[in-house]
């Protein structure tokens, strides 16, 4: 493995960002990935965004664009819908979405009135920014009326800390919201769409579903899809789709034109089309059989690295995983430990994981309780469930001897040789 890559050799001009490009790619290759929205893109979708097409203006959508010269543009959007309404079955495909935020504002945008009621999930317990948070532009526009989980249990057969469907429902029958959200952020269990299609329709509610985490496990059939259940699907690319960032919306075709005309004119201008035809580059890796077996393993691994952190003695929201996310709460590892420290001692470490707030956690959002931990990337990079059992062992080492930098230093050197085993980039240096 070469200090540097192929990634940075068209950037002589400017030595500054050539060393940072090529600092990250070592970063990525010599430490664990586990934040759970991010993956290892494949070389052909990097291929893709950083191409020419980024040259073009292309306000508007095939064959109705206003501007000139984008003949081969709209083949390349039009791929892209076309392989994105295959992917999932669905009726209609937008794929200009920059993000999941401006994908779910768009959705909103299109079934909503200003001031319109809408049911979604509490951020503390595991919702989204944009489901209503008020620090999000969604809570100044619509009114959020938010949903939880059941209680925890000390029962292991019935953990609780799931999505409360009573507690949906009494909300429901009594707010009687236009939009339904289903769809969480950090939340470890199947969210399956029928649960939420009976009680919308019972209150006559659009039903949206946010699967930015669990698109390519939808994709690769290792979790139930909601298309052809929720009016309509927003998600990533960039989590377990594997694609580049960006967002895109699936929907019935009676609603297709407002949502194309909530996403443009009505929220964005010019769509990135150099990350569209990533995009599409994504949805065709996402068709192959290779795929489904990769989805499986994603969550055969969150699976494994569940069981070895409870060994390691972390309370696991929820008791465990069905996803590629596992949520933990410290408290019961060490309760003087914030997941704000616990994520800077594991980046000094060499692990890389993001912070997170638990059910009902006594701190805030800024230093929470919690470490969120995701299995996509490191299976892309080919680690199985017994490198999982070693990278929970890493984790408990190195936030069990956080106040020894030595110990901590040696953390660092057995994560770089369990990371040198599993290149997810060992192809740059045989394209070089």
């Amino acid at each position: 493995m070469t200090p540097s890559s192929p990634l940075s050799r068209w950037l002589v001009s400017d030595p500054e960002i050539s060393r940072l490009l090529d600092e990250e790619l070592v970063r990525q290759r010599t430490t664990l990935q586990l934040i759970a929205s991010e993956n290892f893109a494949s070389t052909a979708v990097l291929a893709a965004t950083g191409s020419v097409l980024t040259n073009k203006y292309a306000e508007g959508y095939p064959g109705r664009r206003y501007y000139g010269g984008n003949q081969v543009i709209d083949e390349v959007e039009d791929l892209a819908r076309d392989r994105l309404k295959a992917l999932f079955g669905a009726e209609h495909a937008n794929v200009q979405p920059h993000s999941g935020a401006n994908a779910n504002v768009a959705a909103y945008q299109a079934l909503l009135e200003p001031g319109d009621t809408i049911l979604a999930m509490r951020l503390d317990q595991g919702g989204h920014l944009t489901h209503g948070s008020p620090a999000s532009i969604t809570s100044k526009i619509w009114r959020f009326v938010s949903y939880g989980l059941t209680p925890a249990s000390d029962d292991p057969s019935a953990p609780g800390e799931i999505i409360d469907f009573d507690q949906v429902r009494d909300l429901a029958l009594a707010e009687r919201p236009k939009l339904i959200v289903a769809g969480a952020t950090a939340y470890s269990r199947i969210i399956d769409a029928k649960d939420f299609r009976s009680i919308a329709d019972e209150v006559g509610a659009y039903l949206m579903f946010d699967c930015a985490h669990t698109a390519g496990l939808i994709a690769g059939g290792a979790h139930p899809s909601p298309v052809g259940i929720a009016d309509v699907v927003t998600f990533t690319t960039h989590k377990t789709l594997r694609g580049p960032r960006g967002g895109a919306i699936l929907s019935t075709q009676d609603l297709a034109k407002k949502i194309d005309s909530a996403i443009f004119p009505g929220l964005q201008g010019g769509p990135l089309e150099h990350v569209i035809a990533a995009k599409a580059v994504a949805f065709k890796e996402a068709q192959a059989p290779s795929f489904s077996v990769y989805a499986h393993k994603v969550v055969e691994n969150a699976a494994a690295l569940a069981v070895a952190l409870k060994v390691e003695g972390f309370r696991l929201v929820s008791g465990g995983t069905d996803n590629h996310l596992v949520l933990a709460d410290l408290q019961a590892f060490d309760a003087d430990l914030t997941g704000k420290e616990a994520q800077e001692v594991m980046d000094r470490g060499g692990i890389t994981a993001n912070r997170n707030t638990v059910p009902d956690d006594p701190r805030s959002p800024f230093v929470t309780s919690g470490l969120r931990f995701g299995t996509a990337a490191e299976t892309t990079a080919g680690m199985g469930p017994d490198q999982m059992a070693q990278v929970a062992s890493l984790i408990g080492r190195v936030l069990r001897e956080r106040g020894d930098e030595v110990a901590v230093k040696t953390v660092r050197d057995d994560v770089a040789a369990l990371c040198a085993q599993f290149d997810p980039y060992a192809a740059l240096d045989e394209q070089g």
